[in-house]
């Protein structure tokens, strides 16, 4: 469905009218577009002395290709050069006003006690207004719980709130987001960094991510078709954001197996056929849908790589007039059926090294949502499940993302007061789209993600709501 109001203040005559009664002015997002490189504009890299990860950047940086500046620090200068890049130098204090960025990336990981914290403002704050229109912030630290002193784990934890507040303050399509990066786990920020600089994050911020040690070895990866050679089950595939997930793995390279109920085998074989995958229809809470799966994976490809749970339901009440129905259904759809299907493969072994186990949460389930106790209930589950695998299982990552409004046929059928409330109550002012989540999944699946797991991203546009 059309964000009208979205449309309407994008014409010259809304922009007035917004601007002069104080009302909320979505910009459009720039969204990804295949051949597009990972960041069009300049790029200004920053770090607190001391720090670990300017190189790592650098190298990525150099990498994409990217217009990069530094300021005047011997060390930073250092690692740039080290990193193949030919950086310019920016001085805040002589550069002119018109001198802006597409984005600021810097390593905070240095900043060890909060005194040092100011070193923060000193890089930020004659700079953040220079950010361009969809622009992006990405500070980079240490996970607290690597720290090696109590000051230094505080004033890294800190970071968090500098982070989510300036994404609430920057405007313009702009994010930020902080990735906290353990000792050791340098050389794997690149797929990270790839997604939060592109236009495939532009409905996600105020974000924290965490990487660490990878569970496969490095390899050469295909930026362009990274799951090239892959394969990946995505149930709930027939519409909406199941339907862009299959999408977009496949523009990824994947040989994408559709999975939904038989009442939708005809809008699951249009989706799949599109894309050169395959379906096939099952109910995943049947008793034999599991071992189902598995001999479809088995039989048909010898395994699977990426695994998505997009499938779910919502079947809302208040808990005083829910049936018992209600909620065994929602929790069953959403939360137990992953489980099943997941014990289903690997107690056969059919997940491959370096896989992907990918769920999609909601926000309803770190905020809970009144007349929605079975489905808040479900997807905080969903959270739990990531907590609980993450360190568990071998040789594949686990992943959640929690959307916010997303644009789909459910948010199209909700009174209007709810749906308005729902896309501007966020710092984009607007819904995401299905794309959107997608892209998020797409990245957790890059062979390239090899140390990200546990993590649990909102794909909301900074809902007000939640942490």
């Amino acid at each position: 469905m059309s964000d009208r109001y979205q449309q309407l203040v994008n014409t010259p005559i809304g922009r007035i009218v917004t601007k002069q009664v104080g009302l909320p002015n979505p910009p459009k997002l720039e969204r990804y577009e295949p051949g597009q490189p990972p960041i069009s504009g300049p790029v200004l890299l920053g770090a607190a002395p001391g720090g670990r990860l300017a190189g790592a950047a650098a190298a990525v940086l150099a990498s994409i290709g990217a217009e990069v500046s530094t300021p005047m620090q011997d060390d930073l200068r250092k690692a740039a050069a080290g990193a193949g890049l030919d950086a310019g130098i920016f001085n805040s204090e002589a550069a002119p006003s018109e001198k802006t960025f597409k984005a600021l990336v810097l390593d905070a990981s240095g900043i060890d006690s909060s005194e040092r914290l100011v070193e923060a403002w000193e890089f930020l704050h004659p700079t953040i207004r220079r950010v361009r229109t969809c622009g992006r912030l990405i500070v980079l630290g240490t996970p607290p719980e690597d720290c090696g002193s109590p000051a230094e784990a505080i004033a890294q934890r800190a970071l968090e709130g500098l982070v989510r507040a300036i994404g609430k303050e920057i405007k313009k399509g702009a994010t930020a987001q902080l990735v906290y990066v353990r000792p050791g786990a340098e050389a794997g920020v690149e797929s990270t960094l790839r997604f939060f600089l592109s236009p495939k994050s532009a409905y996600v911020s105020g974000q924290v991510v965490r990487i660490g040690a990878p569970i496969a070895g490095p390899g050469q990866t295909d930026w362009d078709r990274p799951l090239g050679g892959k394969v990946a089950l995505v149930t709930g595939a027939a519409r909406g954001i199941g339907a862009a997930i299959a999408e977009v793995l496949a523009r990824d390279g994947a040989h994408v197996v559709g999975l939904d109920v038989p009442a939708m085998a005809d809008e699951l074989a249009a989706v799949t056929g599109a894309l050169g995958g395959s379906s096939m229809t099952a109910d995943i809470t049947d008793a034999d849908a599991p071992a189902a799966i598995a001999a479809h994976l088995q039989q048909r490809h010898g395994g699977v790589d990426v695994v998505v749970h997009n499938a779910g339901v919502t079947r809302d009440k208040t808990l005083g007039r829910m049936s018992q129905e209600l909620w065994s259904t929602v929790i069953a759809i959403n939360l137990t059926a992953p489980q099943r299907i997941d014990q289903a493969l690997f107690e056969q072994e059919l997940v491959r090294e370096n896989g992907r186990i990918i769920a999609v949460s909601s926000i309803s389930g770190i905020t809970g949502n009144a007349g929605q106790t079975n489905y808040s209930t479900s997807k905080a589950g969903v959270i739990g499940f990531v907590g609980a695998w993450a360190e568990r299982a071998e040789h594949v990552t686990v992943n959640a993302v929690a959307p916010g409004f997303i644009e789909t046929r459910m948010t199209a059928a909700m009174p209007i007061a709810m749906r308005e409330a729902g896309r501007r109550m966020n710092s984009l002012s607007q819904g995401g789209l299905p794309v959107d989540v997608a892209e998020a999944i797409a990245w957790y699946a890059s062979p390239a993600s090899a140390g990200v797991t546990g993590n649990v991203v909102r794909v909301c546009g900074q809902s007000l709501l939640g942490a």
